[in-house]
Protein backbone atom coordinates (compact mmCIF):
# COMPACT_ATOMS: atom_id res chain seq x y z
CA UNK A 1 0.00 0.00 0.00
CA UNK A 2 2.84 2.63 -0.79
CA UNK A 3 1.16 4.62 -3.28
CA UNK A 4 3.92 6.80 -3.56
CA UNK A 5 5.83 4.25 -5.09
CA UNK A 6 6.38 4.77 -8.68
CA UNK A 7 9.24 2.40 -9.17
CA UNK A 8 11.24 -0.64 -8.22
CA UNK A 9 14.45 -1.91 -9.22
CA UNK A 10 14.97 -5.75 -7.73
CA UNK A 11 18.74 -6.51 -7.22
CA UNK A 12 20.26 -10.10 -8.80
CA UNK A 13 21.20 -11.02 -5.10
CA UNK A 14 16.87 -11.11 -4.62
CA UNK A 15 15.90 -14.94 -4.95
CA UNK A 16 12.05 -13.75 -3.82
CA UNK A 17 9.35 -11.36 -4.30
CA UNK A 18 7.14 -12.47 -0.67
CA UNK A 19 3.48 -12.54 -0.87
CA UNK A 20 1.70 -9.38 -1.16
CA UNK A 21 5.12 -7.60 -1.24
CA UNK A 22 3.81 -4.87 -3.44
CA UNK A 23 0.49 -5.16 -2.70
CA UNK A 24 -1.54 -2.21 -3.11
CA UNK A 25 1.04 0.32 -4.59
CA UNK A 26 -1.22 1.73 -7.21
CA UNK A 27 1.06 3.98 -8.44
CA UNK A 28 3.65 1.65 -9.28
CA UNK A 29 4.81 1.70 -13.15
CA UNK A 30 7.98 0.53 -13.19
CA UNK A 31 9.20 -3.05 -12.32
CA UNK A 32 12.59 -4.80 -12.85
CA UNK A 33 12.92 -8.40 -11.81
CA UNK A 34 16.65 -8.99 -11.22
CA UNK A 35 17.91 -12.43 -13.19
CA UNK A 36 18.40 -13.93 -9.61
CA UNK A 37 14.58 -14.29 -8.56
CA UNK A 38 13.15 -17.77 -8.55
CA UNK A 39 9.91 -17.13 -7.07
CA UNK A 40 7.30 -14.28 -7.23
CA UNK A 41 4.78 -15.33 -4.58
CA UNK A 42 1.30 -15.04 -4.34
CA UNK A 43 0.01 -11.54 -4.12
CA UNK A 44 3.10 -9.86 -5.05
CA UNK A 45 1.77 -7.49 -6.99
CA UNK A 46 -1.77 -7.61 -6.60
CA UNK A 47 -3.20 -4.02 -7.36
CA UNK A 48 -0.71 -2.37 -8.33
CA UNK A 49 -2.63 -0.97 -11.66
CA UNK A 50 0.06 1.85 -12.54
CA UNK A 51 1.74 -1.47 -14.08
CA UNK A 52 1.86 -1.05 -18.30
CA UNK A 53 3.91 -3.82 -18.70
CA UNK A 54 6.03 -6.76 -16.97
CA UNK A 55 9.17 -9.19 -18.10
CA UNK A 56 9.03 -12.31 -15.90
CA UNK A 57 12.89 -13.27 -16.10
CA UNK A 58 13.83 -16.97 -17.33
CA UNK A 59 15.28 -17.34 -13.61
CA UNK A 60 11.96 -17.30 -12.30
CA UNK A 61 10.15 -21.21 -11.82
CA UNK A 62 6.48 -20.20 -10.62
CA UNK A 63 4.13 -17.49 -10.39
CA UNK A 64 2.02 -17.53 -7.55
CA UNK A 65 -1.77 -17.33 -7.14
CA UNK A 66 -2.98 -13.30 -7.43
CA UNK A 67 0.52 -12.30 -8.18
CA UNK A 68 -0.80 -10.09 -10.81
CA UNK A 69 -4.66 -9.74 -10.16
CA UNK A 70 -5.91 -6.55 -10.80
CA UNK A 71 -3.18 -4.69 -12.40
CA UNK A 72 -5.45 -2.90 -14.70
CA UNK A 73 -3.37 -1.30 -16.95
CA UNK A 74 -0.79 -4.19 -17.54
CA UNK A 75 -0.97 -4.37 -21.22
CA UNK A 76 1.65 -6.81 -22.03
CA UNK A 77 2.99 -9.62 -20.17
CA UNK A 78 6.14 -12.32 -21.38
CA UNK A 79 6.31 -15.25 -18.84
CA UNK A 80 10.15 -16.22 -19.24
CA UNK A 81 11.16 -20.22 -20.38
CA UNK A 82 12.09 -20.71 -16.96
CA UNK A 83 8.39 -20.41 -15.18
CA UNK A 84 7.06 -24.06 -14.58
CA UNK A 85 3.51 -22.90 -13.24
CA UNK A 86 0.90 -19.99 -13.52
CA UNK A 87 -0.62 -20.11 -10.19
CA UNK A 88 -4.97 -19.47 -9.69
CA UNK A 89 -5.68 -16.17 -10.90
CA UNK A 90 -2.44 -14.95 -11.42
CA UNK A 91 -3.48 -11.85 -13.90
CA UNK A 92 -7.00 -12.09 -12.99
CA UNK A 93 -8.99 -9.01 -13.95
CA UNK A 94 -5.96 -7.76 -15.68
CA UNK A 95 -8.59 -5.92 -17.99
CA UNK A 96 -5.68 -3.90 -20.46
CA UNK A 97 -3.86 -6.97 -20.80
CA UNK A 98 -3.85 -7.35 -24.77
CA UNK A 99 -1.27 -10.36 -25.82
CA UNK A 100 0.84 -12.31 -23.24
CA UNK A 101 3.44 -14.98 -24.01
CA UNK A 102 3.51 -18.10 -22.01
CA UNK A 103 6.97 -19.94 -22.03
CA UNK A 104 8.18 -23.23 -23.35
CA UNK A 105 8.53 -24.69 -20.00
CA UNK A 106 4.98 -23.52 -18.63
CA UNK A 107 3.47 -27.25 -17.91
CA UNK A 108 0.18 -25.36 -16.01
CA UNK A 109 -1.70 -22.34 -15.87
CA UNK A 110 -4.47 -22.63 -13.09
CA UNK A 111 -7.75 -21.68 -13.09
CA UNK A 112 -9.22 -17.96 -13.43
CA UNK A 113 -5.12 -16.96 -14.34
CA UNK A 114 -6.54 -14.76 -16.97
CA UNK A 115 -10.25 -15.02 -16.40
CA UNK A 116 -11.33 -10.94 -16.62
CA UNK A 117 -8.71 -10.19 -19.21
CA UNK A 118 -11.15 -8.38 -21.39
CA UNK A 119 -9.35 -6.72 -23.71
CA UNK A 120 -6.79 -9.50 -24.72
CA UNK A 121 -6.54 -10.67 -27.95
CA UNK A 122 -3.16 -12.86 -28.35
CA UNK A 123 -2.52 -15.77 -26.47
CA UNK A 124 1.16 -17.41 -27.46
CA UNK A 125 1.64 -20.33 -25.74
CA UNK A 126 5.72 -21.70 -26.78
CA UNK A 127 5.23 -25.30 -25.56
CA UNK A 128 4.99 -27.87 -27.74
CA UNK A 129 3.03 -29.35 -25.79
CA UNK A 130 -0.24 -27.89 -24.44
CA UNK A 131 -0.05 -27.12 -20.67
CA UNK A 132 -2.52 -28.37 -18.18
CA UNK A 133 -4.69 -25.99 -18.39
CA UNK A 134 -8.89 -25.05 -16.96
CA UNK A 135 -12.10 -24.02 -19.04
CA UNK A 136 -12.12 -20.85 -16.34
CA UNK A 137 -8.13 -20.09 -17.37
CA UNK A 138 -9.38 -17.53 -19.99
CA UNK A 139 -12.87 -15.71 -20.14
CA UNK A 140 -15.39 -17.07 -22.68
CA UNK A 141 -14.73 -13.94 -24.59
CA UNK A 142 -10.77 -14.99 -25.01
CA UNK A 143 -11.92 -18.04 -26.08
CA UNK A 144 -14.13 -16.77 -28.72
CA UNK A 145 -12.66 -13.61 -30.11
CA UNK A 146 -8.66 -13.87 -28.93
CA UNK A 147 -6.28 -15.51 -31.23
CA UNK A 148 -4.05 -18.44 -29.91
CA UNK A 149 -0.45 -18.97 -31.47
CA UNK A 150 1.10 -21.70 -31.20
CA UNK A 151 4.40 -23.76 -32.56
CA UNK A 152 4.54 -24.32 -36.15
CA UNK A 153 2.93 -28.67 -36.13
CA UNK A 154 1.25 -28.16 -32.75
CA UNK A 155 -2.00 -26.94 -33.98
CA UNK A 156 -3.75 -30.08 -33.91
CA UNK A 157 -2.28 -30.43 -29.93
CA UNK A 158 -3.61 -27.73 -28.94
CA UNK A 159 -6.98 -28.20 -30.73
CA UNK A 160 -7.68 -31.28 -29.11
CA UNK A 161 -6.20 -30.75 -26.05
CA UNK A 162 -7.98 -29.80 -22.58
CA UNK A 163 -9.63 -26.43 -22.29
CA UNK A 164 -7.21 -25.20 -25.47
CA UNK A 165 -9.69 -26.39 -27.71
CA UNK A 166 -12.55 -23.50 -26.59
CA UNK A 167 -10.24 -21.56 -28.84
CA UNK A 168 -12.25 -20.67 -31.84
CA UNK A 169 -9.00 -19.10 -33.40
CA UNK A 170 -5.55 -21.51 -33.83
CA UNK A 171 -2.70 -20.49 -35.95
CA UNK A 172 0.77 -21.52 -35.96
CA UNK A 173 3.93 -19.40 -36.09
CA UNK A 174 7.72 -19.95 -36.10
CA UNK A 175 9.41 -19.83 -32.76
CA UNK A 176 12.83 -18.80 -33.25
CA UNK A 177 14.57 -19.10 -29.87
CA UNK A 178 16.57 -16.43 -28.65
CA UNK A 179 20.37 -18.43 -29.51
CA UNK A 180 19.51 -18.18 -33.19
CA UNK A 181 17.71 -14.56 -33.46
CA UNK A 182 18.99 -12.81 -36.48
CA UNK A 183 21.76 -10.03 -36.61
CA UNK A 184 21.01 -7.27 -39.07
CA UNK A 185 24.63 -6.14 -40.32
CA UNK A 186 23.51 -2.09 -41.05
CA UNK A 187 23.04 -2.19 -36.91
CA UNK A 188 19.26 -1.40 -37.48
CA UNK A 189 17.14 -2.42 -34.67
CA UNK A 190 14.89 -3.93 -37.56
CA UNK A 191 15.12 -7.41 -35.47
CA UNK A 192 13.94 -7.26 -32.31
CA UNK A 193 12.92 -9.83 -30.01
CA UNK A 194 11.46 -10.55 -26.41
CA UNK A 195 13.10 -13.04 -24.03
CA UNK A 196 11.35 -16.26 -25.63
CA UNK A 197 12.28 -15.60 -28.98
CA UNK A 198 9.42 -13.98 -30.31
CA UNK A 199 9.78 -11.20 -32.98
CA UNK A 200 8.50 -7.29 -31.77
CA UNK A 201 7.53 -5.57 -33.94
CA UNK A 202 5.96 -2.30 -31.31
CA UNK A 203 8.18 -2.95 -28.60
CA UNK A 204 7.18 -1.40 -25.23
CA UNK A 205 9.20 -1.51 -21.69
CA UNK A 206 11.28 -4.20 -20.92
CA UNK A 207 14.46 -6.24 -21.84
CA UNK A 208 14.89 -7.09 -25.59
CA UNK A 209 17.23 -9.07 -27.84
CA UNK A 210 18.08 -6.63 -30.56
CA UNK A 211 20.76 -7.54 -33.38
CA UNK A 212 22.08 -10.52 -30.44
CA UNK A 213 22.62 -8.20 -27.46
CA UNK A 214 20.05 -8.10 -24.42
CA UNK A 215 18.96 -4.59 -24.30
CA UNK A 216 16.78 -2.78 -21.41
CA UNK A 217 13.86 -0.20 -22.90
CA UNK A 218 12.77 1.89 -20.15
Amino acid sequence: DCKGLTSIVIPNSVTSIGGSAFKGCSNLASVTIGSGVTSIEDSAFEGCSGLTSIVIPNSVTSIGGSAFKGCSNLASVTIGSGVTSVEDSAFEGCSGLTSITIGNSVTSVGGSAFYGCSRLNTVISLNTTPPRSYSSTFANSTYEEATLQVPIGCKTKYRNAQSWYYFKHIEEIEVTGINNTPINNDKSDSYIYNLNGRQVKTPGKGVYIINGRKVVIK
